[in-house]
């Protein structure tokens, strides 16, 4: 007999579209962390200071059903208001005129999520540091494999929980070349994660004072911070300043033409405290931005 689920139901005030507030959570349709069913449960697995958790979401127009299993099962439960934007404020938001507050109209719903969990966060951003999306999510799917855990409670098949900063600091250097993990990336989560419970901290911080925190630990920059930021802590504002396609993608939503990271902030400075509220409005808008110019490769670190 499967575990008995811890429960919640939680009416949201206004619009709430789950898939899109939590989309920038997913890495892939291959995520083993995050599964969307065909008629609209959405599970996520996570770490938390109590030990894994799976959480099912499902939500009926009005409000929002959740349950969790594991060990950490309460204190996944108590933060899923804020992983669908409780917290998020979006008075004084005044988008573009034109299509882009048109897309604002047409998704009333989409929310910047807060989940509370620096680490997990964190984890996948340092993986996706200076490398193409398909070299960060293959790692991510065989570090989860190798030191992450088996979902709790009755997950779909193939569900895993990422791995904990204990489990990343117990792992031998073949673990780390196998998952194509390079010396710059294995250095940062490392360092992270001596200091984790430390980082977990700025989920209480103001958000410069946050940020602060974060980019204190080696190899954590002001792109990973704001990356981070952007999913555990809420913030919807700080942008992610050296992004390889953002500043070109921004350049060319908002006037025609791809700029740099300078540029980008310059088109984006009337719009604080919501820049990065734009930046996803644009994102789910369906705009493409022309491409242009080479395309990084794609590396294989496994092999090197």
């Amino acid at each position: 007999m499967s575990e008995r689920p811890a429960q919640l139901t939680w009416r949201p005030e206004g619009a709430l579209d789950i898939r899109r507030t939590l989309g920038p959570l997913r890495r892939g349709a291959a995520d083993p962390t995050f599964h969307v069913e065909s008629e609209g449960a959405l599970w996520r697995t996570t770490t938390t200071p109590y030990g894994a958790a799976t959480v099912r979401l499902r939500y009926g127009g009005t409000i929002v059903s959740a349950d969790a299993w594991g060990p950490g099962a309460a204190w996944a439960l108590a933060a899923v208001p804020d992983s669908l934007g409780a917290s998020d404020d979006p008075s004084g938001f005044s988008p573009p005129p034109g299509w882009v507050t048109d897309t604002w109209r047409r998704h009333p719903g989409l929310r910047i999520p807060r989940t509370r969990r620096v680490w997990d966060s964190l984890c996948l951003a340092v993986l996706e540091q200076k490398v193409t999306g398909v070299e960060s999510r293959r790692s991510w799917r065989e570090l989860i494999g190798l030191a992450g855990t088996p979902a709790p409670g009755p997950a779909p098949a193939g569900m895993r929980v990422p791995p904990t900063p204990e489990a990343l600091l117990g792992l031998a250097e073949w673990t780390w070349h196998r998952c194509g993990v390079d010396g710059a990336r294995r250095r940062a989560l490392r360092a992270a994660a001596t200091v984790a419970g430390r980082l977990e901290e700025a989920v209480e911080l103001a958000p410069e004072a946050a940020l602060a925190r974060l980019q204190v630990v080696p190899g954590i920059g002001e792109w990973t911070a704001a990356e981070v930021a952007q999913r555990a802590l809420g913030d919807s504002d700080h942008v992610s300043v050296g992004d390889f396609h953002l500043a070109k993608f921004v350049g060319s939503a908002l006037i025609g033409r791809g700029v740099d990271d300078e540029g980008m902030l310059e088109l984006l400075a009337p719009y604080r405290p919501h820049r990065h509220r734009l930046v996803r409005l644009l994102e789910i808008s369906g705009y493409s931005a022309p491409r242009f110019g080479h395309r990084a490769p794609v590396r294989d670190y496994r092999v090197v």
